[in-house]
């Protein structure tokens, strides 16, 4: 159990590629405060060779932060892993998004970030730690239908290197992952189109992407690299993006 006994917070926790990580989390013997908002935290617990338990958040509030916070390091007995995985990504051109949809999405994933990430701060700097924001792609090389998402995600970035930075001193590593992860959004997504839409969105994935033509699993291609960047392992790692993508981006 790679991480035994690590006391970890995890945003977004409820469901898609956050319950993905709470679960890989707990069966490598994690306990684990799984933070989301009301309509889809879980009440339960889930046991396993570590533990999860549920606690309402939201991560643009920073009241809600905070209570959040100081449940979970109650419950945990203090903090040694953030996973920072609650965002929202909307569909919209550049031209016909709004000023309430642009500072929506940068509440959530940009404030989101610097509150939460601030909060673990605060925990961890006398005693070291591992601070993991979720990023994207889109942060990197931008993303049609989705500036507002990409700009938040690019700030995701450079707030990482900065922390990672300053926050080094005190034994705590931040990183960031780009994943291209398949989620139950997508189902949502692919379910919309065509059967000649899906077709051709089927053949530029597989020109896109080297590693099996297409997003990876949550559990089998995303988890285990959290679980390594959670632990000893990645002691040495920090202000760095991972690109979980199999080969959709690649930089150097």
């Amino acid at each position: 159990m790679q991480l035994n006994n690590k006391r970890v917070i995890v945003t977004g926790g409820a469901r898609g590629i956050g319950a993905a990580v709470v679960a890989a989390f707990v069966n490598e013997g994690a306990h684990v405060a799984s933070l989301d908002l009301s309509e889809s935290a879980p009440q339960e617990a889930i046991e396993g060779n570590g533990w999860a338990r549920s606690h309402i958040c939201d991560v643009s509030d920073t009241e809600s932060v905070k209570r959040a916070f100081a449940w979970a390091a109650a419950q945990l007995g203090g903090l040694d892993v953030l996973v920072n995985a609650a965002g929202i990504a909307p569909n919209a051109t550049a031209d016909e998004i709004t000023l309430d949809e642009w500072e929506k999405v940068f509440a959530v994933n940009a404030r989101g970030t610097f509150l939460t990430n601030r909060a673990a701060y605060e925990h961890m700097h006398q005693g070291g730690g591992r601070i993991i924001n979720f990023a994207s792609a889109a942060g990197v090389g931008g993303q049609p239908g989705k500036a507002h998402y990409a700009a938040s995600k690019g700030a995701v970035l450079a707030w990482t290197r900065t922390v990672a930075r300053e926050w080094g001193p005190y034994g705590i590593t931040v990183n960031a992952i780009a994943p291209a992860i398949w989620t139950p959004m997508y189902d949502a997504t692919r379910s919309s189109m065509s059967d000649t839409q899906l077709e051709q969105h089927d053949a530029f994935m597989a020109s896109l992407i080297p590693l099996g033509g297409r997003l990876g699993d949550a559990a089998q291609d995303l988890a285990p690299v959290l679980v390594f960047l959670a632990g000893e392992g990645s002691r040495f790692v920090t202000g760095q993006t991972l690109m979980i993508d199999g080969g959709m981006l690649m930089l150097s």
